[in-house]
């Protein structure tokens, strides 16, 4: 349960980066860093390792426990996530697609090493890679914002590069075995997994 709990944490962290992108242009540098840097660490051994350390999604572990408890104040979020958990479905049955993402992933990773993974330039790479492939998926990611800054082009690669980056997490918590099902069943230990994480 840790290690689902971890993956959504992820999850919900990109996507309220990606809310904030949109409402504001502004992201939150080292939350931003954490995401992502997530999409390259394709082979790493833990979730803990995707993201570098438990300490780096205490925001996500925070939304995700505010989720839990009823006390969302952003209720796009949840539709965002559902949204995502839906397509991550679709994503990993495309088997063509998920080796395209993967390859481009592989292709950017030298750019993100020499500048950092949240160089515009690296941003504009994986905002393409998800427009050329996830973006076609359906339901449609709808991200609302302010339309002052969707209109512009580097804020809309940055919010691609995060959606990316969410799906990563989707796809690790899967793989972590977590299922929708969760949410209906698992919302005590889901609590407790939360609880034990941010001590």
């Amino acid at each position: 349960m840790h290690e689902r709990i971890l993956a959504l944490a992820g999850l919900l962290q990109a996507l309220k980066q990606v809310r904030r992108v949109a409402e504001t242009g502004q992201a939150e540098g080292s939350v931003l860093e954490t995401a992502l840097d997530s999409v390259f660490r394709i082979d790493a051994e833990s979730p803990e390792a995707v993201y570098g350390n438990v300490e780096a999604l205490r925001p996500g572990l925070r939304l995700l426990r505010e989720y839990f408890r009823n006390e969302n104040k952003d209720e796009a979020l949840p539709r965002l996530a559902l949204a995502v958990l839906q397509i991550e479905r679709r994503f990993v049955r495309d088997g063509a697609m998920a080796a395209h993402v993967h390859e481009g992933i592989l292709a950017t990773a030298p750019l993100a090493e020499r500048l950092g993974s949240t160089h515009p330039e690296v941003l504009t790479a994986l905002g393409q890679l998800y427009a050329d492939t996830i973006s076609h998926l359906r339901p449609k990611v709808m991200v609302q914002g302010n339309p002052h800054y969707l209109g512009q082009n580097d804020i809309v690669s940055e919010i691609r590069a995060v959606l990316l980056a969410a799906v990563r997490s989707a796809v690790l918590w899967r793989q972590m075995g977590g299922s929708l099902l969760d949410f209906l069943w698992s919302r005590r230990q889901m609590l407790a997994a939360i609880d034990a994480s941010l001590r």
